[in-house]
């Protein structure tokens, strides 16, 4: 039984899902690209809610997450996807095979490039990835609200790529919603007749407390950008409800002891704004209030190892 599969029928059990109008349709699309060209905003864009993290930090989406948008006419779930990058460490061997098998497990794939900037090496390693694949493309120029004046040189030499492919193109910014619907409209003419996968007010298949741990991982990469940038995987140990709060206990882990000094801070006051950031987000996830309780611990090497891996819920993907 494939992972969809499986996500299908844990959802059947629990809820039950309309019977979708004739004509209707519904689908899997992949978003692919290289780090940092805006695949978690779009995706945070599309469905109308923040389920994805974003940050200037490179490499920022680790787990493949699906994003939900349903409209009269179909229900498109998107699969965020990490950037496409040489791997430095078994975490990265990791994450770009969950993102290549994404490309074979998908109905369309969004392959999303930068149009803010020409045409580069890694957009053209993806292109090749993606072209041996029978998947339909559809290659997205976003970012097209921070373009240069003249910016016929950048927009060529995406339109040669996709000429050479036979791809069809669509510009758009996912930063203010422009060229969305029209995106929206030619990812829907790509896909098959099909039923609702998903309740039609569901905008993720994650559980609030995968949500939880990313918007911690969030603000680390925001407030402490430079310094301590992907030795860090947030392990949610406790949500406690009652009817006035939420209580969530977090533990921030991380690889080396001069990292967790940087995540502490001098007196405490790094923790004490990642603490209170995330808990700002979280109460907006939640709808209700948040007391938040972070802990840091080192775990050397955490990256290297297949075991610590997959304990803090990092696995290849089937």
């Amino acid at each position: 039984m494939s992972s969809i599969e499986n996500d299908m029928y844990s959802f059947s059990e629990e809820v039950m899902i309309p019977q979708a109008p004739p004509e209707f349709k519904s689908g899997f699309i992949g978003i692919i690209g290289r780090p940092n060209v805006g695949k978690s905003t779009l995706m945070n864009q599309l469905v109308g809610q923040k389920i994805a993290i974003t940050s200037p930090v490179a490499q920022t989406t680790r787990n493949r997450l699906r994003g939900i948008l349903t409209t009269p006419k179909a229900q498109l779930i998107f699969v965020d996807t990490p950037g496409i990058h040489k791997p430095h460490h078994q975490l990265g061997e990791v994450l770009v095979q969950n993102a290549k098998i994404a490309i074979e497990s998908v109905d369309v794939v969004l392959f999303v490039v930068d149009a803010s900037v020409s045409c580069g090496t890694g957009d053209l390693y993806i292109a090749d990835l993606v072209s041996r694949s029978q998947t339909p493309i559809v290659l997205g120029l976003n970012k097209i609200d921070q373009q240069p004046q003249n910016a016929d040189a950048i927009d060529a030499s995406y339109m040669q790529m996709a000429e050479l492919h036979k791809w069809q193109t669509i510009k758009f910014s996912a930063q203010n919603g422009q060229g969305l619907p029209q995106l929206e409209d030619k990812l829907i003419e790509r896909l098959e007749t099909g039923p609702y996968y998903y309740p039609p007010d569901l905008v993720t298949d994650q559980p609030e407390r995968f949500i939880m741990g990313e918007l911690i991982r969030e603000q680390i990469l925001l407030l402490t950008r430079e310094e301590v940038p992907h030795s860090v995987a947030v392990a949610i140990d406790q949500v406690e409800e009652t009817p006035t709060i939420t209580r969530v206990i977090a533990t921030i882990n991380v690889e080396r002891d001069s990292q967790k000094g940087i995540l502490i801070g001098k007196g405490g006051t790094m923790l004490k704004s990642i603490g209170s950031a995330a808990r700002e987000q979280i109460q907006k996830l939640i709808a209700g209030k948040v007391y938040l309780e972070l802990f840091v611990k080192v775990q050397p090497k955490w990256r290297q190892s297949r075991i610590r891996l997959a304990e803090l819920g990092y696995r290849v993907e089937e």
